[in-house]
C-alpha cells in the first residue's frame, strides 16, 4: 500500500489550491452580502433557501437596506448577521469565506479587488467593471490571491441558454458567423432633480467610494445611478450584458474585438441621465484568418418587442439561424426559415443554479460558469461600445495590449480618474 510520509503530506498541502484548504466539501460557507438592495435583495432571498451557509454579515451605505437585508434572513434562516456601513469591516472578519457584491457599477472592482486581496472568494454583479482597465485588475487580483470570482450573468448556468450554446456548437444551423444582441423596451423617464443633501439613512461618502465627488442627486439613489457616466455603464452595461454576453458565447469569440464601430443619442428621453437611450454597436473579429460579427442594438423607450423578444439573441449560420431570448426560449430554423425546433422552457436564468456553481467552486474547485475572465470580455464589449459612440469614430483595437492602435486620447477612456481614497484600484 502506498502511503505518505509526513513531509510528503505537508507539501501536498502546501500545493493545493486556497478554495481545498479553505473549505471541506461538506463544510458550510461563511458568507457576507455587501450592498444587498435591489439585485442584492435577489440574493438574499435565493440564497436564504439554502441550508449550508452562513450569513455573517450585511453591508450597505445605506443603513435602511442593509437593516432590512438583516430583517430578511433572520426571518428566512433564523441566523442574525452583523450588520456594517464600512465593508472593511467585513474584510477584516477572518471567518468571513466569500462575498456577494451587489454594489452599485462604480464599487463593482474596487470591492472585489479589496475582498480578494483579503482572501475572500468573490461573486460580483453585472457588470464586472465600470471601465475596461478595471476588469483587467479584477482578473489579476484573483490570480494573484488564488480566489474564485464569479460574475452575476446567471444565463451561464441556465439549462436551457447552456443547451442552445451546446446546439450551435454542434453545427445545428452551420458555421456561425454573425450574432446579434438586442434590449428594447419601454424605460421610465427620471426627469430633472437638482442636487440635494443625502437622506440621512445614506453615508454618501462611503457611497461615493473612491470616485471623483459630485453632489448628491435623489437620481443616484436608490436605483438609478447606472444612467450616469460616473457611476454606471448605461443599459448596455445594465441590461445589454446579459444578451450581449449570451450572443458573444454562441458565437464563439473568447478574445477581444479587433474593431468596434458605434452610434448612441437620446432620441427619446429628456430627463437627467447621460447614456444613449438608444444605440447601435458593431464588433469584429479576426480569428485564423476569418472574421466574424456581433451587433447590438438597444432602444430604451419602445414600447414592442422584437423578433418577439424584449431582450433576445440570434445567431446567423451558413445553414440556418437561431432567433430566441433568455426568459422564453429559442427557435431553430433551417434553410428557407424552415422551422427544425422550438425550445420553451419553463423558467428564465437560474440564479439558484449560478449560486451553487459558485459554491461548488470554492469548495470542489468545480470549473465556474462565468469566472472573471469570461465576463471580462463580455463587460469590455459594454465599456467599448459606449467609447464608439461617445466618439463617433470606427475604433481599432489590440485584443492583446487592450489599447486602441494609433489612438492614445481614446485609451484614456479605458480608464476613469478616481480621488484619492482607500478602495482606489492599484495598476
Amino acid at each position: 500500500m502506498n502511503t505518505l510520509t509526513r513531509r510528503q503530506f505537508a507539501l501536498a498541502t502546501l500545493a493545493a489550491p486556497a478554495f481545498l484548504k479553505a473549505a471541506g466539501a461538506a463544510d458550510k460557507i461563511n458568507l457576507a452580502f455587501i450592498g444587498p438592495g435591489g439585485m442584492g435583495t435577489n440574493h438574499v432571498k435565493t440564497m436564504c433557501k439554502r441550508d449550508d451557509v452562513i450569513f455573517s454579515w450585511v453591508c450597505d451605505a445605506d443603513s435602511k437596506r442593509a437593516e432590512t437585508a438583516a430583517k430578511t434572513i433572520q426571518e428566512l434562516t433564523g441566523q442574525t448577521p452583523k450588520i456594517a456601513r464600512d465593508m472593511r469591516q467585513v474584510f477584516d472578519d477572518k471567518a468571513v469565506l466569500a462575498v456577494v457584491m451587489a454594489t452599485p457599477d462604480h464599487w463593482h472592482a474596487p470591492g472585489a479587488i479589496l475582498a480578494a486581496n483579503s482572501g475572500k472568494h468573490v461573486y460580483v454583479e453585472k457588470p464586472c467593471s465600470h471601465n475596461l482597465r478595471e476588469g483587467r485588475l479584477m482578473i489579476e487580483a484573483g490570480a494573484k490571491n488564488k480566489v474564485v470570482m464569479q460574475v452575476g450573468t446567471q444565463s451561464r448556468s441556465t439549462a436551457h441558454i447552456m443547451g442552445i450554446v451546446e446546439k450551435l456548437r454542434s453545427g445545428v444551423i452551420g458555421e456561425v458567423l454573425v450574432a446579434k444582441a438586442w434590449n428594447s423596451q419601454l424605460r421610465a423617464n427620471h426627469g430633472h432633480k437638482p442636487a440635494t443633501e443625502p437622506p440621512a439613512e445614506l453615508d454618501y461618502e462611503l457611497w461615493l467610494g473612491p470616485v471623483p465627488k459630485v453632489p448628491f442627486k435623489s437620481t443616484y439613489h436608490p436605483a438609478h445611478w447606472r444612467w450616469f457616466h460616473h457611476f454606471g455603464a448605461g443599459d448596455f452595461g445594465n441590461d445589454g450584458v446579459h444578451d450581449i454576453d449570451i450572443a458573444r458565447w454562441g458565437l464563439g469569440v473568447e478574445q477581444h474585438p479587433d474593431r468596434i464601430i458605434g452610434q448612441g443619442s437620446k432620441l427619446f428621453f429628456d430627463d437627467d441621465q447621460e447614456w444613449p437611450d438608444t444605440l447601435y454597436c458593431g464588433f469584429e473579429y479576426d480569428i485564423a484568418g476569418k472574421t466574424k460579427q456581433l451587433i447590438y442594438e438597444q432602444r430604451d423607450w419602445s414600447p414592442y418587442v422584437q423578433e418577439g423578444h424584449e431582450n433576445g439573441c440570434a445567431w446567423y449560420g451558413t445553414e440556418g439561424m437561431i432567433i430566441g431570448g433568455k426568459a422564453k426560449g429559442w427557435q431553430i430554423f433551417g434553410k428557407r426559415n424552415k422551422l427544425i425546433e422550438d425550445i420553451r422552457p419553463t423558467s428564465g436564468p437560474d440564479l439558484a443554479a449560478h449560486h451553487a456553481n459558485f459554491l461548488d467552486a470554492i469548495r470542489t474547485g468545480a470549473k465556474l460558469n462565468a469566472d472573471i475572465t469570461i465576463n471580462h470580455l463580455s463587460t469590455a464589449l459594454c465599456h467599448l461600445g459606449n467609447i464608439a459612440a461617445r466618439t463617433r469614430r470606427a475604433l481599432v483595437f489590440d485584443p492583446a495590449k487592450e489599447q486602441f492602435i494609433g489612438d492614445a486620447d481614446t485609451s484614456k477612456l479605458l480608464k476613469r480618474e478616481y480621488r484619492e481614497h482607500w478602495a482606489t484600484p492599484v495598476g
